[in-house]
């Protein structure tokens, strides 16, 4: 870093170094231009570069939305319609992405190749100073919005990627909440409006305005540049400084993020969301309270609201979800501390409670408030919530997401409002001053000063209103009708021209000159070696042990496996319930609140989940299991298997209550989970038409189980002795020592911890085998449509090619790539308007194509149909088969924590999977052809006349399309 120093175009602010990252912070400025720049150097290679701005929205238009998508269609030195996808295609990025928040938007890429990383720097520079939207005006239309009449007879609609994204945001109550709570907390600063885009103000952004805004806030002045990882820094900022920031002179930009003036009392707010006409109004509405509290530039305050998140709501027997259930306020209980932005606040929401209930709702939230206040906090409770949080910060495992990212994203909480970039990375003092903090009141303290005395406070309900979508989009359509019958003849005619010239600027690809632009590197720098995978099998006492050997920090990961083959198919969704029960009874020694404290006390924490495998060695054949994770520190072995011991055999499943409680809660957060993600929903419950695995998994954790859930909680008071019996009927079949194994990812010190703390629980489950039920799945195509209020669609096509005489190829990895940014990129988001769309084809057969937040219905499935022809016209250079090839790599060769090694080394072993064939997929990937692509077209083929449709979304769209369909039925009862 002594080099950085000597950079004649830039100022040295800070250097320090942070132990607790084991990197060297340096915060600099540009001297001509005042932009920001933070490095992070250290030994990690998968480095990340960020650039944001400071991009306060003063409507809810969604310009800057609009903007983070445009800017990636296309620049100065590389003109490419759509570069983010060429990226995508084919680099070996490890993150590429662009997000807008309330106050910033970000560019992110990552990398752990030097010369892809350098490519990508590159290109998304360009994007932000040098971008074609003001070229190239179909860009704003095509990603933000327009009008779209196809023939002057034709109806007038509204189109556009943002517009049918932010549909689909707010087809979400919780979202329409969210969004309403930002506007009463914070009516006179950007946190007021909707920087994503509200569909109603995106269609009154004009052109000019866009390209204002734009011009406004991109300028280095008003930059944020953030490089982290392991790398040459004085080579990276003195080629920022030649091609790019030195070219700018410094410019006064008043981006700076206003305060809202605090209330001198409280203030009460109502927004309504749409449901269904099938939906009942009763329990239906969503009460808030929501209060400022902590200050972003506190690191202490900044955590220690975190740590009351869990404390106050997410802990099990948490005291205001406790005391809001008891008083039959809700059956969902949430909320939590929203921050990243400058007045971060404090939200306690109840969903599904009634509108009556409101000052109750009110009233006890203070009470507890006052009283947790008043008499102190739970001790334990309090520090299982800081050791919680610590064992995160010292993890810092974000699954597949760079924790580089991470790190750039959490000092932008500080650094974006005038505060130091590092002080919320340096967690040490810290933790060392909540901890001592738990003992001197300091938690009561911050309850009393921010969520007790403090009028700076909104109550905001969300009531439902039946049918409301429905009756936007018709006003929408009304609105739009009369629009166009007050245009004339040739006001009529150069919309159609219009539409008809943005079509045709869709299908034109771009020119091969551009494309070659795009820097790439070439199949010989890829290696040609696949990540091993890490497992081995051993017996310790009789039981199998699948290890995982490789250094972990210290952290062992722990799963202990239950084959579920011994649970009749009619008890299946009672596996899905089991994962919610474990960990929130009482069990025989401990309240449930007692339990999940002594959890967090002693490990990072204790999940249940239900999985499957297919089995590759048996076509159509798989196993199922009931998962227990653990993760410890390698001396705290003994406590996980103690605990788990503890769950497994002594939960007492007899408290009605509070099992009612559960399934109340369960259904609320699947209908969540439905909502937002309908197209894992979709593709689950299509494969299950044909899949015995799918069929499994729909019945445990897809539609079949959330419709088990509906009943058994709408149906409780019946069915409550049958629930009970069920879930204690399937404990007693899976829970013996025969039906158990062990996977744990640690090194060699881990390891040696294992076999005696394995007997903490292997010695006392009860032995026997158990009964063992085949598994057959009924199969038929019941092509479903699930209605909802939803203003988009979910459309999921799916099939299977097992039996049709074509086996699986390396190749079908590159058609993944191929069709979701390529054949269906094009025709479903950028001809079609919606958000996303995805394919995938594994080993066992099974393939889907799906669509996400998409306004059309028939058309996408109809564009599903149009893949075999496509793929028997395919034609491309070697340069395009290479940039695919890059892609599917990429995608194959991201960088896995020890957990998610662990976890895809245990995949293997029950699936199957060697390195042999992983060594020959990647063969098959590295020399692929134009002909092996062809060759894909029958495969394809035979997935699609399996014929298998299922789509999650629109009343209105669904029944317009029902000859897809052999039924329609509410999604929610």
């Amino acid at each position: 870093m002594e080099s950085v120093k000597a950079l004649d175009a830039y100022r040295l602010r800070q250097v320090k170094h942070i132990p607790e990252l084991n990197s060297d912070g340096m915060i600099l400025e540009h001297k001509k231009t005042g932009a920001n720049i933070f490095l992070m150097s250290n030994e990690d290679n998968n480095k990340v570069f960020c650039i944001g701005f400071r991009t306060p929205p003063s409507d809810s238009t969604g310009v800057p939305h609009i903007i983070e998508h445009t800017v990636l269609c296309g620049s100065d030195k590389f003109p490419v319609k759509d570069p983010f996808v060429e990226l995508v295609k084919g680099s070996l990025n490890t993150f590429l992405n662009a997000m807008t928040y309330p106050d910033k938007t970000v560019y992110p890429i990552a990398s752990c190749n030097d010369t892809d990383f350098q490519n990508l720097m590159d290109v998304y520079m360009d994007a932000v100073f040098h971008p074609n939207i003001g070229k190239e005006k179909k860009i704003f239309m095509q990603e933000g919005w327009h009008y779209e009449l196809e023939e002057p007879e034709g109806e007038l609609t509204y189109n556009g990627v943002v517009y049918n994204e932010m549909k689909g945001v707010f087809s979400s109550p919780e979202s329409v909440l969210d969004s309403y709570i930002h506007t009463a907390m914070f009516p006179d600063t950007c946190y007021g409006v909707e920087s994503g885009g509200d569909p109603e103000d995106i269609v009154k952004l004009n052109y000019e305005d866009y390209l204002a805004f734009y011009h406004k806030y991109y300028h280095p002045s008003n930059s944020y540049i953030y490089l982290y990882g392991d790398m040459d820094m004085t080579e990276k900022l003195r080629w920022l400084d030649e091609e790019y920031l030195g070219k700018y002179d410094r410019k006064e930009i008043d981006s700076e993020i206003q305060i809202q003036k605090k209330f001198k009392e409280p203030i009460e707010r109502e927004i309504f969301y749409s449901v269904s006409e099938s939906e009942s109004l009763d329990h239906a509405t969503y009460l808030s309270i929501n209060t400022q509290a902590g200050n972003e530039l506190s690191p202490k305050e900044y955590v220690a609201f975190q740590i009351l998140e869990y404390v106050l709501l997410d802990a099990p027997g948490a005291p205001l979800k406790k005391a809001l259930l008891d008083a039959g306020i809700g059956d969902d209980i949430m909320g939590g501390y929203e921050y990243g932005i400058l007045q971060p606040y404090f939200s306690v929401i109840a969903k599904n409670a009634e509108r009556e209930q409101k000052d109750e709702f009110v009233k006890i939230v203070k009470a507890e408030l006052k009283k947790l206040a008043d008499g102190g906090i739970d001790k334990k409770c309090l520090k299982a919530g800081i050791n919680n949080y610590e064992f995160q910060y010292r993890e810092a495992d974000y699954g597949s997401t760079p924790k580089g990212l991470m790190y750039g994203l959490q000092c932008l909480d500080s650094w974006l409002y005038g505060g130091d970039p590092m002080m919320h990375l340096e967690y040490e003092d810290t933790f060392a001053a909540l901890k001592k903090g738990a003992d001197s009141g300091y938690f009561e303290g911050l309850i009393r000063t921010y969520l007790l005395d403090n009028p700076y406070e909104a109550v905001v309900i969300a009531s439902p209103k039946k049918n409301l979508a429905a009756r936007i989009e018709e006003q929408t359509a009304k609105k739009l009708k009369e629009y166009k019958d007050s245009l004339s003849k040739e006001e009529i005619e150069t919309l159609v021209r219009q539409t008809k010239e943005l079509k045709e600027y869709q299908d034109t690809p771009s020119p091969k000159e551009d494309l070659e632009k795009i820097p790439m590197l070439t199949r010989e720098e890829i290696g040609r070696e696949p990540a091993k995978l890490i497992f081995e099998e051993t017996k310790l006492d009789g039981i199998t042990v699948v290890r995982h050997n490789m250094f972990t920090s210290g952290i062992g990961y722990l799963k202990v496996l239950f084959n579920t083959d011994r649970i009749p198919m009619e008890d299946l969704p009672y596996l899905g319930l089991l994962k919610s029960v474990l960990g929130y009874v009482d069990t025989k020694n401990y309240s449930y609140s007692d339990l999940s404290s002594e959890i967090f006390l002693n490990s990072g924490g204790i999940s249940f989940s239900v999985t499957s495998y297919p089995d590759l060695t048996k076509a159509g054949s798989f196993t199922g299991v009931f998962v227990c994770s653990a993760r410890v520190l390698y001396e705290k072995l003994d406590f996980g298997f103690e605990i788990l011991e503890e769950i497994l055999n002594r939960s007492v499943l007899d408290d009605e209550k509070r099992l009612n409680e559960i399934l109340s809660e369960g259904k609320s957060k699947s209908q969540m989970k439905l909502m937002g993600s309908g197209h894992t929903a979709a593709v689950a419950r299509a494969t299950s038409y044909f899949s015995d695995t799918s069929y499994y998994n729909d019945m445990t954790g897809g539609i079949g189980y959330f419709k088990f859930l509906e009943d058994c909680a709408k149906n409780f008071d019946e069915k409550k002795s049958e629930i009970i019996a069920g879930l204690k009927r399937v404990m007693e079949a899976l829970f013996t020592r025969e039906n158990m194994t062990v996977s744990y990812t640690a090194d060699d010190e881990g390891f040696s911890y294992l076999g005696n703390a394995m007997k903490k629980l292997s010695e006392k489950h009860p032995a026997g085998s158990g009964k063992i039920y085949p598994f057959t799945a009924p199969k038929e195509n019941l092509n479903e449509g699930f209605t909802s209020s939803s203003k988009v669609n979910y459309v999921a096509h799916c099939g299977t090619f097992a039996g049709s005489g074509y086996s699986y190829t390396g190749a079908l990895r590159i058609l993944k790539v191929m069709l979701s940014y390529d054949y269906l990129w094009i025709n479903i988001r950028v001809k079609g308007g919606a958000y996303g769309c995805m394919s995938g084809i594994g080993r066992s057969g099974e393939g889907y194509f799906v669509s996400y937040r998409d306004p059309e219905v028939k058309k996408s499935d109809d564009i599903y149909l149009g893949i075999p022809a496509y793929l028997e016209n395919f034609e491309a250079d070697e340069r395009t088969m290479t940039k695919y090839v890059i892609g599917t790599i990429s995608d194959i060769d991201t960088p896995l924590t020890p957990s998610l090694q662990g976890s895809r080394g245990l995949s293997a072993w029950y699936s199957g999977v060697t390195d042999e064939m992983l060594k020959k997929e990647r063969e098959e990937i590295l020399n692929a052809t134009v002909e092996d692509i062809r060759a894909l077209a029958p495969i394809t083929k035979a997935i699609l006349e399996t014929g298998a449709v299922c789509v999650v979304g629109n009343e209105d769209k669904i029944k317009a399309d029902s000859e897809i369909f052999k039924e329609i039925k509410p999604l929610f009862a």
